[in-house]
């Protein structure tokens, strides 16, 4: 019997009664929703229960669709989990094994990460969860490589995500993967994203440029240097174009950004190497040139401490002709 045809864009998230409204509506708002420039994304919304849900906000929803559904489906998101000491029913962890024997790509966003490890998914892989839940976490899974101090990981096919607002972080990962970082980022900006999330892990979200003030002084100058990246900058050099002097400058750059001036250029040129490799074919030393870094050298050692990832690599997995 042939299999039925998946799409590389469809995608399938698993209600339960008394799900969390928000945590389902995370990936509902990232792939459920139109957004200009993303294309279209196969996407349904599946119950692991039968009947009307209840959510933990008191009202209730119906699923159009069931189990069954997960079989079509390229990723499948599991939002959450109602109980972390209630096993989840026998069918869904079954079905998540047969999906995931298939080649989908399996997603357990913040207590999701309990229903994954249940399903044996998650031996020998690393993963996160809430970092609450994390001792709990470690101690009922201790074949899973448990590290709760990201935001989200991947390993081989399968992806969890800390709490909360740490799933929007991760599906907009997987929205990167799946349409590159110009969509993911413009997705970004209409949910109205923190430009930076601090943390110390690998972030493969594109930084959204700063919005400012038509009359600042400061916005043609942020204009100009997206423009001259590969010149060199200094906090001097830049001051000195704003015609302020450099306290002033440094601490009106801080107040409009909430970042240091050296970070903010570094941070725009590394979202510019992101740029390049995703959409050229340029060498590294190409890149590195063009975004000011003046070496591969140092390209490099930015990238992977920034991304923990290498540009080549990077390029390997987003590049858009490599995509389509």
């Amino acid at each position: 019997m042939p299999k039925p045809e998946t799409s590389n864009d469809s995608i399938a998230v698993v209600a339960f009664d008394l799900i969390s409204p928000f945590h389902l509506a995370t990936p509902c708002v990232v792939f459920g929703e139109s957004h200009p420039g993303c294309p279209p994304i196969e996407f349904k919304v599946c119950a692991a229960e039968s009947g009307r849900l209840r959510t933990s906000a008191g009202f209730d929803i119906d699923v159009r669709y069931g189990l069954s559904a997960l079989q079509h489906a390229a990723t499948i998101i599991v939002p959450s989990w109602r109980d972390v000491a209630e096993s989840p029913p026998k069918s869904l962890l079954k079905a998540l094994n047969v999906a995931h024997e298939r080649g989908a790509r399996i997603v357990g966003l913040c207590l999701g990460a309990f229903v994954l490890a249940e399903a044996g998914l998650l031996d020998g892989r690393k993963a996160t969860t809430h970092w609450a839940y994390a001792k709990d976490f470690g101690a009922r899974y201790p074949a899973v490589q448990l590290d709760a101090d990201v935001l989200y990981v991947e390993d081989r096919g399968v992806v969890t995500s800390a709490g909360t607002a740490a799933g929007l972080d991760c599906c907009l990962y997987l929205l990167r993967q799946m349409h590159g970082s110009q969509v993911a980022n413009s997705v970004a900006r209409r949910l109205v994203v923190s430009p930076h999330r601090q943390g110390g892990q690998a972030q493969f979200i594109e930084q959204p440029i700063p919005i400012t003030p038509a009359n600042s002084r400061l916005s043609d100058l942020f204009d100009w240097i997206r423009e001259n990246l590969h010149l060199a900058h200094t906090v001097d050099t830049l001051a000195e174009r704003t015609f302020m002097s450099r306290r002033t400058f440094t601490r009106q750059f801080k107040q409009l950004t909430g970042m240091g001036v050296l970070s903010w250029l570094l941070s725009e040129r590394l979202a510019y190497a992101q740029r390049l490799l995703e959409s050229t074919g340029g060498s590294m030393e190409f890149v590195a040139e063009r975004v000011g870094f003046g070496s591969v050298e140092s390209l490099r050692l930015h990238f992977r401490r920034q991304f923990g990832i290498a540009p080549t690599e990077w390029r390997k997995h987003f590049r858009f002709s490599e995509r389509n």
